[in-house]
């Protein structure tokens, strides 16, 4: 059987030699026949013609137990507490045994000794610096309808974080094993090279599981 990497939630990350799966609204607009062509040219970002619409939380087009490797950056917390659980389960479902999951995540626990640093050094602004910095507060109160869809859709802000700790135990729920803290391009499968960047391991939660 031909080797299968399924990458998803990968914005403008599309290496060819991936299955690239995105579940933003605005690739959603970009796949409609003539409409997206349309409106290419206006929409904020336009996704490379490899990437497919695909929401992990729903299940992705992809036959169980068929995925050498699975990867995700900078994804799982922009997800709900269920959601996030529901998209471990359906990682898991598609990976073969002895498959391979990496994934990358904000550091909630990094956040966390910063802004103790920031406190400890008296910093005015250390409270509204950690809430920033975990994107999972709100400067202003939705006042519009186009505010309201794009906060319903633009999913940029930050529902559940995590740590070292707390993602181990829930990857173990899961039933995987092996689980190890990673870095980036320490993989012992060469192909995780072509989706990994350096820059997302910054003060992140990384980790590497087999199934």
């Amino acid at each position: 059987m031909k080797s299968q990497y399924i990458h998803y939630g990968c914005g403008l990350t599309a290496p060819p030699e991936w299955i690239n799966f995105d579940s933003s609204p605005t690739l959603r607009i970009q796949k409609i026949p003539l409409l997206g062509k349309l409106l290419k040219k206006k929409l904020n970002v336009v996704f490379p013609d490899n990437v497919l619409y695909g929401d992990i939380t729903k299940g992705l087009p992809i036959t169980k137990s068929s995925a050498d490797g699975v990867f995700c950056s900078h994804v799982l917390e922009h997800l709900s507490l269920n959601e996030f659980r529901i998209a471990l389960t359906n990682t898991y479902s598609i990976l073969k045994t002895n498959g391979i999951f990496r994934c990358v995540l904000p550091d909630m626990e990094y956040l966390a000794k910063v802004y103790l640093k920031d406190l400890q050094e008296q910093k005015p602004d250390a409270c509204i610096k950690f809430i920033e910095s975990t994107l999972m507060g709100k400067k202003n109160r939705t006042k519009n309808t186009l505010e309201l869809i794009v906060n319903v859709f633009g999913n940029s802000h930050h529902l559940w974080m995590w740590d070292t700790n707390s993602l181990i135990f829930e990857l173990k729920q899961i039933g995987f094993n092996s689980i190890r803290k990673c870095n980036c391009h320490d993989s012992k499968d060469p192909m995780f090279k072509f989706v990994e960047n350096p820059e997302r391991f910054i003060g992140a939660v990384a980790l590497e599981c087999i199934k």
